[in-house]
């Protein structure tokens, strides 16, 4: 009797109790193969990925990047999949004799996804071909043979790379550094692995580190250096009967990721500082992604940041011939050339000078900047000038920079005036009456307990951390911290090396370090983030605003509320903002 299967009934009995569960799954889109005008993909890749939670898609090689960018926007994990090798034109490099069949129909739309997957913080794992992906797209170099490893193939050892056996055969055993996310999933120094290749990653790059080997020093795996979620293994888990956890991990580091996302859209991201406009004078394009500045429009909706405020920056002692020397004229010249940039990109892009009209922008699909000035050099000792600058639009001042002025002394000066200068008493009087808010960054000790006595509002500091983290004289001690919680202002944790740590190169836990000690010395109301990008901000794991989703990724994994996440992110500042706004005569 021929046996029928009711496919239908199947689809009556889901339960509608299901839809959530299935709206939990990570989207992961894998990268499909090519051949006799067919894109393909083998069962083990999306088998896999289904078995670990996740939700399966294949990208078809299209080299379109329009078509990639709106790709990635609606997944969460990508999955680089094995096959041919690559065309060494795409390094500089002619074809070896020794190179194998390559598939030109996948190369470029592999190397474009890629890099535009990491440009937006998405996980990836690559897969054998995917490996290599990862090395070509990123900065290291794939050998076309294992005979032209540049790091030492030890032929002698006699392993197979290119093996006739079945798939699921593990055929040598390769040594895992115990330091590595593999090492965190299978919880041993050796693995035992398949293999089919003969091209392979001799050098990862600064963006990788080499994670396991086989016996004769091939790389068989490689991480991110950059607190990124990028793995690549050279053999094939899927496979395997044991190459489930490298899936699993790939889809708990997507499902992460995609409530980043979610926060961002529910939350306004406002970064407190950044010093972009410093470079406006040498034309850079803030609606491409220039690689000359840390903060564009690409990379602001890459790393799905809503705002920020830029300042005119003014140096204490500008050289003969500096524009900056004659500060108000330049502050007006960078405010000038912020809102020509604004009016060039007004569909993407507004000058806000609220807390509302942050929200507004949000509403309504656009990002933001506001104005500030850092360093009150930029009045010329005129309250006119401050007031002109209150006409412009600006939300805050810096009384100082790194040496004293006239209205108060440095954290880098020589006590000039043992504090804020009678000057200086007089505008924050006039910040007050106009309702811009006194920024106390850079400022020395003695200014900042005079200021946080003279000023009838809240005050801020946009861009500094914990001194008992960093002993810096620009960083606030816990007393300064204390004092600036009980007039409600708050402290931006600032992403400067030298203010993070003492030696060494700084990184993402840093800066969640100092966060938290501010925390904890201050409380969820009173602590923000002020990166200081392009005023040399920026480290390892939040090295540009394309980044900025990691520090949401790192919050959300610390378990913070979304209530709090939207406080650290701008909340706590605007309502600072607003109180002082307020407070407008």
């Amino acid at each position: 009797m021929t046996k029928h299967f009711d496919w239908q009934a199947q689809l009556a009995a889901t339960a509608y109790a299901s839809f959530p569960e299935a709206k939990d799954r990570p989207v992961i889109g894998i990268t499909s193969n090519y051949g006799e005008l067919t894109a393909k993909l083998a069962e083990g890749y999306y088998k896999s990925v289904w078995r670990a939670g996740g939700i399966p898609v294949i990208i078809p090689p299209i080299s379109d990047t329009q078509v990639i960018i709106n790709t990635l926007q609606h997944i969460d994990g990508l999955l680089l999949s094995g096959g041919a090798d690559y065309d060494p034109h795409y390094a500089g490099e002619e074809p070896s004799p020794k190179l194998g069949e390559i598939n030109a129909e996948r190369d470029l739309p592999e190397l474009l996804i890629t890099q535009l997957a990491y440009n937006r913080q998405i996980p990836i794992l690559g897969i054998c071909r995917g490996i290599q992906t990862l090395a070509m797209a990123l900065g290291g170099h794939v050998a076309q043979d294992l005979s032209e490893v540049k790091d030492g193939w030890k032929e002698e050892k006699g392993i197979q790379h290119s093996q006739q056996e079945e798939r699921p055969v593990a055929t040598h055993n390769v040594t895992v550094e115990k330091d590595s996310v593999l090492f965190s999933l299978y919880k041993t120094a050796t693995l035992r692995v398949n293999s089919f290749h003969h091209q392979s990653v001799d050098d990862p790059g600064e963006r990788f580190r080499i994670t396991a080997r086989a016996e004769d020093n091939i790389v068989e795996a490689m991480e991110s250096t950059e607190h990124k979620s990028i793995m690549g293994v050279q053999w094939h888990p899927e496979c395997l009967a044991d190459g489930l956890p490298i899936f699993q991990w790939l889809t708990d580091e997507a499902r992460q990721y995609r409530e980043a996302c979610r926060t961002h859209s529910r939350i306004l991201t406002l970064d407190t500082h950044c010093d972009t406009p410093m470079f406006f004078p040498q034309n850079v394009l803030f609606d491409h992604r220039d690689t000359r500045i840390l903060v564009d429009l690409h990379k602001m909706d890459e790393g799905r940041q809503d705002a920020t405020i830029m300042v005119a920056y003014l140096p204490q002692n500008p050289a003969a011939g500096d524009p900056a020397s004659h500060a108000k004229a330049y502050s007006d010249s960078i405010f000038d050339k912020i809102e020509n940039i604004v009016a060039g990109n007004s569909n993407y892009i507004s000058i806000a000078r609220t807390p509302a009209d942050l929200w507004t922008n949000k509403r309504e699909g656009r990002k933001s900047i506001m104005l500030g000035i850092e360093n009150g050099r930029a009045i010329e000792g005129s309250l006119d000038n401050l007031r002109h600058f209150a006409q412009r639009g600006i939300v805050y001042m810096t009384l100082c920079h790194n040496g004293d002025n006239d209205i108060c002394d440095s954290a880098r000066g020589s006590q000039t005036h043992n504090g804020v200068s009678d000057f200086g008493r007089k505008v924050i009087s006039e910040m007050n009456r106009l309702g811009i808010m006194v920024d106390l960054s850079h400022a020395a000790e003695s200014s900042f307990y005079d200021a946080l006595e003279l000023s009838e509002t809240p005050i801020v500091c946009s861009h500094s951390s914990c001194r008992a983290l960093c002993d810096h004289p620009r960083n606030l001690t816990d007393d300064q911290m204390r004092a600036l919680a009980q007039k409600g202002g708050v402290m931006q944790v600032t992403l400067y090396n030298g203010f993070l740590v003492k030696e060494g190169q700084a990184t993402i836990e840093d800066a969640l370090r100092h966060l938290e000690q501010a925390i904890s010395i201050m409380g969820i109301d009173h602590v923000g983030l002020g990166t200081d990008f392009d005023g040399d901000g920026g480290i390892c794991g939040l090295a540009s605003s394309s980044e900025l989703l990691q520090f949401t990724r790192q919050l959300l994994t610390r378990n913070y509320s979304e209530e709090d996440i939207q406080k650290i992110w701008g909340g706590n500042f605007l309502r600072v903002m607003q109180q002082v706004q307020d407070k407008k005569q």
